[in-house]
């Protein structure tokens, strides 16, 4: 397996809005969907695909996250681009996607919020939210 590269939140959104196979999971939690937004990809004519990696809140890995891919129509020939908070848990899900027989999945850098700025804020260093591409609120 050659590994789930990471790209950047920049590169995703081009890859997404010139890709008709290319699609956004983010794999945060429905807490996190709900309270802190999500990737609005709707100037683009796409949606962003929410399937947890973990659940809320015993943050158990969800055994049913390939069923999620394949239910939502999802095949090899799409390259998958994961995005969770910071990097982490999105290189994981990546990972169990790959060895699920989706080979083109890619791993957003620095997530959704990226990392804890000098204040303790996520949101401003680096990430979605940072590279200054859409979000909303849900």
């Amino acid at each position: 397996m050659p590994g789930v590269p990471d790209i950047s939140p920049t590169e995703t959104w081009e890859a997404l809005r010139a890709d008709p196979e290319a699609v956004l999971i983010d794999v945060r939690t429905d807490a996190e969907w709900n309270f802190v937004g999500l990737p609005d990809l709707t100037g683009i004519g796409k949606q962003t695909l929410l399937v947890p990696w973990q659940l809320y809140p015993s943050m158990q890995v969800n055994g049913s996250f390939p069923d999620h891919l394949h239910k939502a129509g999802l095949t090899a020939t799409h390259r998958l681009y994961f995005i969770c908070r910071s990097g982490a848990r999105s290189l994981a899900a990546g990972q169990a996607a790959q060895a699920a027989g989706f080979p083109q999945a890619f791993n957003v850098a620095d997530g959704f919020e990226g990392p804890v700025d000098g204040e303790g804020h996520r949101g401003t260093v680096a990430g979605w939210k940072a590279a200054g591409l859409p979000w909303r609120q849900r």
